[in-house]
């Protein structure tokens, strides 16, 4: 196929509290191509985060992505998967693995960071799954 974005975000209502995880996939022409939102039970945020990511990139593998353009709003993560950061909390380290594992399925990725602002179909999605009813 070719080149997907795909945005991501996971939140928690309270840290840890009652968790979501959104991505959403878009064209190269910024066409909604797939959109998902999950309950993930009780988690941290940046489990959440994780989690966000390896829905992201099972959507844009379901899809036929041979490129896959990661967008999230938790520098934290983007920073740990680009290998900037190392990946301390213990809880953190099976997902990060994960992570790593499932984008070496693509001949070519990359993630960045954005500002919430700038992620706000992902963000609206975890929100809208987390208001609705389990």
């Amino acid at each position: 196929m070719s080149k997907l974005v795909v945005n991501v975000d996971g939140g928690a209502r309270g840290n840890p509290g009652p968790a979501a995880i959104a991505a959403v996939a878009t064209d190269a022409d910024g066409a909604l191509v797939a959109e998902r939102g999950e309950r993930i039970g009780v988690a941290t945020n940046n489990v959440a985060e994780y989690r966000a990511l390896l829905l992201g990139i099972a959507l844009a593998a379901e899809h036929g992505a041979d490129e896959v353009e990661l967008v999230g709003d938790s520098e934290l993560v983007v920073k740990q998967v680009r290998g900037e950061y190392r990946v301390k909390d213990v809880n953190l380290k099976p997902l990060h693995a994960e992570v790593r594992a499932a984008l070496a399925g693509f001949p070519s990725w990359s993630i960045r960071h954005v500002r919430r602002e700038q992620n706000a179909a992902a963000d609206a999605l975890v929100n809208a799954t987390l208001d609705s009813a389990p």
